[in-house]
């Protein structure tokens, strides 16, 4: 049972489903692969996992009240992205930029080179450097196209604008990182 407890889960064990649309899409297996998804994304932008633990929690929450909105579950994916994103933007509006904290990134065995560990520091600094100098929208638009590898029409959907704006925040960010590779280099 997920933990969230939500009215639509327990009805759904009574035998009742609440929404039949929601149903397919919100049901045990789907809503536990959406709440990975949403926390990835909401981790990439708001950068530390505290945050993004409480902040995928509260997307979830929108989402499963707004349920009624979804027209179509096909969309369900990206419905749920634009909410993930949307609420971590409001987020960081709300507390300017944060600075990003390490997951546990231990191997499946537990332990990690010196060498390995020092290679992996010096990449997430670089990398922290390079998200810092791009604004909200073109750091989410970046992550979501080519970390998360949506496709850019969808992309434009989760953050609700044109795809030409998404592209356009892509090449954008990719000039500013490329400016700042080169910086670095010297």
């Amino acid at each position: 049972m997920p933990c969230f407890g939500s009215p639509m889960v327990r009805d759904r064990q009574r035998g009742q489903p609440a929404d039949p649309r929601a149903s397919d899409v919100l049901d045990e297996s789907s809503l536990d692969e959406h709440m990975r998804r949403m926390f990835r994304l909401i981790y990439r932008i708001v950068g530390n996992v505290p945050d993004a633990q409480d902040l995928t929690q509260e997307a979830l929450v929108k989402a499963l009240t707004r349920k009624g909105q979804l027209k179509d579950s096909r969309k369900a994916a990206s419905w749920l992205n634009r909410i993930a994103v949307n609420t971590a933007l409001d987020f960081v509006r709300k507390r300017g930029r944060v600075r990003f904290r390490e997951l546990d990134e231990r191997s499946p065995d537990g332990t990690e080179s010196p060498e390995r560990r020092a290679i992996r520091g010096e990449t997430r600094s670089w990398l922290e450097g390079g998200l810092e100098l791009l604004s909200d929208r073109e750091r989410t638009a970046l992550l979501l196209r080519d970390v998360e590898d949506i496709p850019a029409a969808e992309v434009a959907r989760t953050m609700g604008c044109s795809p030409a704006t998404v592209r356009s925040h892509i090449a954008n960010a990719r000039v500013k990182f490329r400016k700042y590779r080169e910086e670095r280099e010297l």
